[in-house]
């Protein structure tokens, strides 16, 4: 009798471990449910379906991060752009000037004042010069916030007579404002901005 009696207490031992192990298998399951379902549901939202010649065809979405250096890049190439291509005209000095102040800080308004207080921009109308750059490499270092960044870039003069070719070399950081407007469309402000070399490099006629 207490034979049988064991044997009884001993299946019903194996009977809850055997419940115990089915319940935890099935929380198991449950969990990796969820979890594939949040991440069907989060690609689902990434992937967008273009109507083109009418054909549906699949995109995809990306997060800022996987595109941050790109959209540094542009902040910064468009802020030289802005900057240094002048024609001369104050109309046009002063709009191009206002558009790339929108993308940096007062470090840019103080290298700005301080060129029209040397006469820059006015000589640049007195003489006829057409200004142009070309952004030729912008080094990003993404270790450290705010980004900090050296810009080189090849500035043309281009007089009616003769071309001035000079090597201009820039560096700042780069803050996230985490908020875009139409006059910044990524979002970014460039700091602590200076001009660290603009030397002649040749002369052409």
């Amino acid at each position: 009798m207490f034979q049988q009696l064991k044997n009884i207490d001993t299946v019903a031992r194996l009977q809850r471990l055997f419940n115990i192990f089915l319940m935890l298998v099935n929380g198991i399951v449950l969990c990796f449910a969820i979890y594939k379902s949040y991440d069907f549901a989060e690609k689902a939202q990434n992937k967008v379906h273009i109507l083109y010649n009418g054909k549906a065809l699949a995109a995809f979405t990306s997060d800022r991060k996987t595109n941050l250096p790109v959209e540094l890049r542009d902040h910064i190439k468009t802020f030289h752009e802005d900057f240094f291509t002048l024609a001369p005209d104050d109309g046009q000095i002063d709009t191009a000037i206002r558009k790339a102040l929108y993308l940096a800080d007062n470090s840019a308004k103080r290298v700005y004042d301080n060129l029209k207080e040397a006469n820059y921009f006015n000589n640049l109308i007195s003489g006829n010069i057409n200004q142009q750059i070309t952004v030729d490499s912008i080094r990003l270092d993404m270790n450290a916030y705010p980004w900090a960044f050296k810009c080189y870039g090849t500035e043309k003069l281009i007089r009616a007579t003769s071309t001035v070719t000079r090597k201009l070399v820039t560096q700042g950081k780069v803050s996230d404002l985490k908020t875009e407007t139409d006059r910044n469309p990524h979002g970014f402000l460039i700091q602590g901005w200076e001009i660290l070399e603009n030397n002649d490099l040749s002369q052409s006629k």
